[in-house]
């Protein structure tokens, strides 16, 4: 295992950005975009170029999509992903879009929130969601891709429940143990029980349960909140992982950067004692 950072793109500055990553001593990266307007032939080169020359490995492409977006339990099931049918087939595009360009810059993984995936099997959106999710996955599984969910609005069997229907062998966890808990779906360690061998990513990121039944729990510093990392990190190695930490500190300023070298210690700690 290593530990990387969460990169942003934002068109402009992208040198700058890998430039401090590796200044900062990571040497891994998930690239984060919201941007389809940006997914170019001309920004993948630059990206590639700011990659290699300062050799930070892009791990994933975490892939957003348009529309409107609240990251709450009132507005959330009805705004997030490809589970709303009125957003549905425009996002399922953007993800494609966002692979192709993931393609450009010579990864494989394409991570992104799916929704609030229907618990029940019977629910008579779920049909259409598992339809638009199999032809997804069935593109990327055509050009050697394979398709992440950031763990969230969703319980772990939902997520292992869609996978054995959807059947295709390049469906994985991007495993972020902070939302679990944020959206009370789970513990993360107990969740490695269920999905454990399906990890392929992490989001090395900390909070709290929710506090009322409108707002998420609160996002913290890695090792001040709910997450138990040094038994997360057992059960990831017990399952064979040994990819990327991703560090993902949702504040801005001078105090994320200094949570962030932190948690790099932290985390390095935490391997080292493996």
């Amino acid at each position: 295992m290593n530990v990387g950072i969460s990169i942003i793109h934002r068109g402009e500055g992208m040198d700058r950005a890998f430039a401090d990553a590796a200044a900062q001593d990571f040497h891994h990266c998930q690239l984060i975009s919201w941007a389809p307007e940006l997914w170019t032939d001309e920004e993948a080169a630059r990206i590639r170029a700011a990659s290699q020359e300062h050799g930070v490995e892009i791990t994933a492409f975490w892939c957003g999509w348009v529309g409107p977006k609240a990251w709450n339990f009132i507005d959330g099931p009805e705004t997030l992903g490809v589970v709303p049918v009125a957003y549905r087939a425009v996002r399922i595009q953007n993800l494609l879009d966002g692979a192709a360009f993931a393609r450009k810059l010579g990864v494989a993984d394409v991570v992104t929130h799916m929704g609030f995936i229907p618990e029940n099997m019977s629910d008579p959106n779920y049909p259409g969601v598992r339809a638009a999710i199999a032809s997804l996955a069935q593109a990327l599984k055509r050009e050697g891709q394979n398709l992440l969910f950031e763990t969230g609005q969703e319980t772990p069997v939902v997520l292992l429940r869609l996978f054995e229907d959807i059947g295709t062998g390049n469906l994985f966890v991007n495993l972020d143990p902070a939302n679990l808990i944020m959206y009370g779906k789970a513990n993360p360690v107990d969740a490695m029980d269920v999905f454990g061998d399906y990890v392929r990513g992490v989001h090395a990121k900390d909070g709290r349960y929710p506090t009322n039944g409108s707002h998420l729990g609160e996002e913290v510093k890695v090792g001040t909140g709910k997450v138990d990392f040094p038994a997360l990190l057992r059960a990831l190695k017990a399952h064979g992982f040994d990819g990327s930490l991703t560090i993902e500190r949702e504040i801005s300023g001078e105090q994320q950067r200094i949570d962030i070298a932190d948690t790099q210690r932290y985390l390095n700690g935490l391997i080292e004692a493996l």
